[in-house]
């Protein structure tokens, strides 16, 4: 086998770590093959890339491979709500499935691979193959609860408990994917994180300061490492305040 065809190879869905959380799952041989036949591109972009952009037509989905993602929401006025941090494994998208128009923008955090499925091609392959439909509608299931989740957050939860479940959060989807639980590098920025959050971004990064001080956290440039998960997982779900940690 020449070098292309090992790197061909490497790229098939089958191959990829990430097929039990992407559209691979649950999928046969020849099914991954057809899957792999749709998708139109494999395609290296570099940070501050715009995959799609709000308000255009969609004509694709587009699965994570590597890197990270942020999506959000433009308004008339110029200010961006963020809607979301996406990680290797999670589809992007889904927005475009029913009314064929982005409702949002997604830009790369850092250098990431994208997976391009036109959005014809899908349709026809769930109906030729039940298992990526119910895989498509699994994955559309989890955009809500993630959505529901987040309503009430952001309704009920106290600016020390929000910036607690975000680290659990990653770190939790981190672990999926076969990576450290407790240290990863933060590819969005701090103002990124209190724009998603509904926090000012002074408020984020005092509370960055006493998770440390709370030995909950230690913090090297964009690198995270929680010292003490089981804590910060009693913070997030409220049984207990940051000063009683």
């Amino acid at each position: 086998m020449n070098k292309d065809d090992q790197n061909t190879e490497e790229r098939r869905c089958a191959n990829c770590y990430l097929a039990g959380l992407c559209l691979p799952r649950a999928l046969g041989k020849d099914d991954l093959l057809m899957l792999d036949a749709a998708i139109s591109k494999r395609k290296t972009l570099y940070k501050a890339d715009a995959i799609f952009h709000q308000g255009t037509e969609s004509g694709c989905i587009y699965a994570i491979r590597s890197g990270a993602v942020r999506t959000y929401t433009t308004a008339k006025n110029g200010d961006e709500q963020t809607l979301g941090f996406h990680l290797p494994g999670d589809i992007l998208g889904l927005d475009g499935l029913d009314n064929k128009i982005h409702s949002c923008s997604g830009v790369t955090l850092a250098t990431s691979t994208i997976c391009e499925i036109p959005i014809k091609e899908l349709h026809m392959l769930c109906i030729k193959m039940p298992g990526l439909q119910r895989q498509l509608l699994h994955v559309l299931g989890e955009e809500i609860s993630k959505d529901h989740t987040m309503l009430l957050m952001l309704a009920r939860c106290n600016a020390d408990q929000k910036l607690a479940i975000f680290f659990t959060d990653l770190s939790e989807r981190f672990g999926e994917r076969g990576f450290s639980t407790c240290e990863f590098e933060l590819t969005m920025t701090r103002s990124e994180i209190a724009n998603y959050l509904g926090l000012a971004d002074e408020t984020i990064s005092r509370l960055i300061a006493r998770f440390k001080d709370k030995n909950l956290i230690q913090v090297q440039r964009k690198s995270i490492r929680i010292i003490a998960r089981d804590r910060m997982i009693e913070l997030a779900e409220g049984e207990c305040s940051l000063d009683e940690v």
